[in-house]
């Protein structure tokens, strides 16, 4: 059974997003806070998710530029996608530690 370009993309971009959804609960790990306000995991995720999306289409923009049909789930985009969302989660986690 072949499945077309555009459905492989949405599963790469479903990928996306639950690997940024991993990337800023792992960064709450990382960077502990001595006490947390309820709803910061919910921005956290959000965040994550959010650079994760926009990580992975900068990541295919660069690595697949030059290929005629470029796909969501290559090495390009989730190398961008991990990278821009744990940068963006490791901003907020580091930016909020003086305000809370």
């Amino acid at each position: 059974m072949e499945t077309s370009i555009g459905a492989e993309n949405w599963i790469g971009i479903a990928v996306w997003i639950v690997t940024g959804a991993v990337v800023a609960l792992a960064m709450k790990v990382a960077v502990r806070l001595p006490h947390t306000t309820a709803g910061h995991t919910a921005v956290l995720v959000v965040l994550g998710i959010f650079g994760a999306v926009v990580g992975g289409m900068l990541g295919v923009g660069i690595a697949e530029f030059n290929s005629p049909f470029p796909r969501a789930l290559s090495i390009g985009g989730m190398a961008g996608a991990v990278a821009l969302s744990g940068f963006i989660t490791w901003v907020y986690r580091w930016g909020i530690r003086n305000f809370t």
